[in-house]
């Protein structure tokens, strides 16, 4: 057998696995991804050829990159290339790049970020966030504080809450944010 043929044998029961790993059913999934049950069926018992048309959505729905269902070889080059995305003046790079779950950014608000009337909002979710440089402020609820350089905030998104940068010079932050509200649990020192 050749390389692709062990490797393309090997995806039924890694998605066997990813959606037994969940509870998930195979009707649950027909109904996130559109694909039939009995193809699903088949694909995880290796009697159907994965194509990219049914691998994405797989991918999206169980929230792994690709390359984990066909368990792709490492490129042998450990740099994270993120692609940052701007948006109202403010750059997010991505530190993560598995889909769901707690995901991590950097976000740099340049000097003379216009921050205007605060206009919180709320959304699902848990986000925790650390001020590298510069200051934040941060609305939140009835509260407006200013974070300085090594202040640590962590709120649930429901809450009403706005950012913008406080200052004459950029601000950097580190975001964890948990879509479903996964919090994250900070030590300060090593347990034990």
């Amino acid at each position: 057998m050749s390389d692709l043929g062990d490797v393309l044998s090997a995806v039924g029961p890694r998605l066997r696995a990813l959606r037994e790993r969940t509870g998930t059913t195979l009707a649950q999934l027909s109904r996130t991804t559109g694909i039939s049950v009995s193809t699903l069926s088949r694909l995880e018992s290796g009697q159907r050829r994965p194509t990219l048309e049914l691998l994405l959505p797989l991918a999206q729905a169980h929230q792994v990159p690709l390359d984990e269902l066909v368990d792709a070889p490492p490129t042998g080059d450990p740099r994270v290339h993120p692609r940052p995305v701007r948006r109202h003046g403010v750059t997010y790079l991505p530190l993560t790049r598995r889909p769901g779950g707690v995901r991590a950014f950097k976000l740099i608000m340049p000097a003379g970020t216009p921050g205007g009337e605060p206009d919180p909002r709320s959304h699902e979710g848990y986000e925790w966030l650390y001020v590298l440089s510069g200051r934040l402020r941060l609305v939140l609820g009835a509260r407006d504080l200013v974070l300085t350089e090594g202040e640590v905030a962590e709120f649930d998104t429901r809450v009403p809450h706005w950012l913008a940068n406080a200052a004459d010079e950029p601000a950097e932050l580190l975001i964890l944010f948990g879509p479903q509200g996964e919090r994250a649990h900070v030590r300060a020192r090593p347990a034990g």
